[in-house]
């Protein structure tokens, strides 16, 4: 944690000048042959090719500020090195790390997820990924739709199911078989519980940080908590889309809401923005990546 009335002063001066021009949430926001009927000629048929591979050999990610490392090593910047679907630090040890090893990271898995993107924006961002053909696709996207100015700005469930909808046969007009894990929308709630408890990031949340969820992040009236609920019930409604759309294509896999369930700590938040996850948040959602991609069955 970072304290004092002098570097704070500085941390926000440095915000205030570059966080004009940003908003929202991320505004500061994959034919065996059978045998013949001749036994005596027959021939082993060749494995058939899993429905889920466990260990995919390239990686492509789409998303938003999350999955850009975004506030994880600096003010107002991405830093895509400790991403945890494809960054290279050790600190974070990324799910194409453990996929593919560190030199296999650096030469099969790429990165295409933007800071400040919505779902709206999956489909071109999936259109490149697919032109990659990787063996995987990860996707973690909602939390900018939640994240608007005002509560009657979040994108309505409807259109959020239709743009993943569009993004998934997108991937599948080029790449057919890449596998897609498809992580859940954090508990924007949670983040709001840990983070106001630092005045610095309360500070910061002024400067344009998820207000429909962190605006007046004190305010504990019944207009606020019930705007905080509003938003809160929109990210279920968006991981109950995420999952019942991933459950129609059988080369997706959906966390079963473990990255929403994840208790989130200050240790796991930047302290930069206190919203965004830290290196050690990265961590852990590699580790919860890792887990459902290399399970034998889907958790969902």
């Amino acid at each position: 944690m970072r304290s004092g009335g002098h570097r704070a002063g500085g941390v926000l001066a440095a915000l205030v000048a570059g966080a004009l021009a940003l908003t929202g949430c991320d505004a500061v926001g994959g034919d065996s042959a059978g045998p013949t009927a001749d036994a005596s000629s027959a021939r082993p048929s060749p494995k058939p090719t899993p429905e889920w591979d466990r260990s995919p050999e390239s990686l492509a990610a789409v998303g938003d500020s999350i999955t850009r490392g975004f506030d994880a090593c600096g003010v107002l910047s991405d830093c895509p090195e400790v991403s945890w679907a494809t960054g290279d630090s050790a600190e974070v040890n990324s799910l194409a790390v453990r996929l593919l090893g560190r030199s296999g990271a650096a030469e099969r898995s790429w990165n295409y997820a933007v800071s400040g993107a919505r779902m709206a924006d999956l489909p071109g961002q999936m259109a490149r990924a697919a032109a990659r053909r990787p063996e995987l696709v990860t996707v973690m996207t909602g939390a900018n739709d939640a994240c608007r100015a005002t509560t009657a700005q979040m994108t309505p469930v409807a259109e959020f199911r239709a743009d993943f909808e569009d993004a998934l046969r997108t991937l599948r007009r080029t790449a057919p078989k890449a596998q897609v894990y498809v992580a859940s929308v954090p508990n924007l709630m949670r983040l709001w519980s840990q983070g106001r408890g630092n005045p610095l990031g309360k500070q910061v949340w002024k400067l344009g940080i998820c207000p429909s969820m962190l605006d007046d992040a004190d305010a504990l009236d019944t207009a606020a908590t019930l705007r905080r609920e509003t938003v809160l019930k929109r990210v279920e409604d968006y991981n109950a889309v995420l999952e019942e759309v991933c459950a129609k294509d059988r080369r997706c896999r959906f966390d079963g809401g473990a990255v929403y369930e994840y208790r989130f700590g200050t240790d796991q938040l930047s302290h930069w923005d206190w919203f965004h996850p830290s290196k050690n948040g990265q961590a852990r959602l590699a580790e919860i990546a890792y887990r459902t991609v290399t399970a034998r069955q889907s958790p969902s």
